[in-house]
């Protein structure tokens, strides 16, 4: 017997509705999905690998979770162009009405308007921390807690250089597979402080978190989706004195990170990807609150002051996550990312992670179907919110498929990353968006030349 849960209240067998009223894929997690399946009707199925996420089989399951599905109405809150089926929210979201709306307004009535004024009448001195409050909440943590401020790469330095200072064992730890940036900064501060810097081999970083130091790690692996054992790695981190910089810049607004709950002291992330605040957007901070005072930023700019406009010559730092601020934020892209996050306003964090892992459920099982090889996990509780599919011709393809207008993107030497941001996009949007993708393979029309010249942005 299989116990088959997919979408809200929505089974299927043989492309037939058969129970209602029961969510399966919202559960967090196999032991959770195991307590509900008795609230399910047991239905006979044939040898398949037992999962809380079972994909539609047809365009018209598809259509039936599109019908349930529980974060149907936020695609309002997007301005999407019409025929495009946009895969690429893991690298950059697309934007919201209300995003361009203060954007617009930002610039024709408080800038040209007000002028220099709206740093008080229009309170951009407070964006920062008032946009970080908003986004403690899609990361499980406290509103005092999270700053808006630079980039990512930006962030990591500053929170890496802070965390050497308190750490017992002065060294730097980055996985061989972690993205590039974040290998680059540990590179640039070993060779600033000292410190020395080890490369790890992928899933070593436990065994070298119980020896100390301090570990620069991603949440979501930016090439294959998989998850990093959060828990896990924290734990060790506790045992070895050692800390963790968590790179959220591919889990924030597609996984329900409950970092607080779970014993995360340092993160940082990006506002452009699931957060759809728009390309450039600023970053955010996250420094749990008893590590606020402990902590010195090794950029020292004037808002990280505790008094930035009495222009004392030493600098004495603000209390908190603060202190993390350096310079004017960018006023213009801060409203976007603002404006950005009210489509999250009212949403479960819980079913955006379940809606994410089953739309890539549906394309991974597609393909391998296909015999596509995945770099993907299989499990869909070990993945985020992208699936990579691996071929020699991977640019191309993706390629003939933007020429189609369903936009992917490529990452060398042959990953063809598809992301599933789960607020816009529908179930019967990504079966379609497949059914090109098999054509184009099928056919080979991705071989036509225009498709093979590469653009200096892949």
């Amino acid at each position: 017997m299989l116990w088959v849960g997919c979408g809200r209240g929505l089974a299927f067998k043989s492309g037939h509705v058969i129970r209602r009223g029961v969510t399966a894929w919202t559960l967090r997690g196999f032991h959770r999905w195991r307590g509900a399946r008795k609230r399910l009707k047991a239905v006979p199925m044939p040898s398949v690998s037992i999962s809380p996420f079972v994909a539609p089989q047809s365009l018209a399951e598809a259509q039936a979770l599109d019908a349930a599905d529980p974060l149907a109405e936020a695609l309002a809150h997007f301005s999407l162009p019409e025929g495009v089926i946009y895969l690429d929210g893991h690298s950059l979201g697309p934007a919201t009405h209300s995003a361009l709306a203060r954007v617009q307004a930002g610039a024709t009535q408080d800038w040209r308007t007000h002028l220099i004024r709206s740093w008080n009448d229009a309170g951009w001195i407070d964006l920062p921390a008032r946009i970080g409050g908003r986004l403690a909440r899609l990361i499980g943590v406290e509103a005092d807690e999270v700053l808006v401020c630079d980039s990512v790469s930006v962030n990591l330095f500053k929170l890496a250089a802070a965390a050497l200072a308190v750490t017992p064992r002065r060294r730097l730890l980055v996985e061989a597979e972690e993205f590039p940036t974040d290998q680059y900064i540990a590179e640039g501060l070993t060779a600033l402080t000292g410190a020395p810097l080890e490369r790890i081999a992928a899933g070593a970083a436990e065994t070298a978190l119980r020896e100390g130091g301090v570990l620069i790690k991603s949440v979501v692996n930016y090439r294959t989706g998989a998850v990093a054992d959060l828990d896990t790695l924290e734990a060790a981190a506790q045992v070895g004195g050692a800390r963790i910089i968590w790179d959220l810049s591919h889990a924030a607004g597609v996984l329900d990170l409950r970092l607080g709950a779970r014993g995360v002291s340092l993160a940082t992330g990006c506002g452009y990807k699931y957060l759809n605040g728009g390309p450039g957007a600023p970053a955010f901070v996250y420094v749990r609150r008893d590590l606020g005072e402990q902590l010195r930023t090794s950029i020292q700019g004037w808002f990280g002051h505790q008094d930035a406009f009495a222009f004392h010559s030493d600098y004495a730092p603000v209390s908190g996550v603060g202190r993390f601020a350096a310079g004017t934020p960018p006023i213009l892209s801060c409203l976007a990312l603002e404006g950005a996050l009210e489509a999250f306003d009212g949403v479960s964090l819980t079913a955006v992670e379940a809606k994410a892992r089953a739309l890539g459920q549906l394309w991974l099982e597609r393909a391998v179907r296909l015999g596509l090889t995945a770099a993907s996990p299989r499990d869909p509780l070990q993945r985020g919110g992208h699936v990579t599919i691996l071929h020699p011709d991977g640019y191309a393809i993706i390629q003939a498929l933007i020429a189609q207008g369903i936009i992917g993107d490529f990452r060398a030497p042959d990953a063809m990353r598809f992301g599933f941001s789960p607020l816009f996009l529908r179930y019967a949007d990504v079966w379609r968006a497949f059914d090109a993708f098999a054509e184009v393979l099928e056919s080979g029309s991705f071989r036509d030349p225009r498709f093979t010249a590469r653009a200096k942005v892949t």
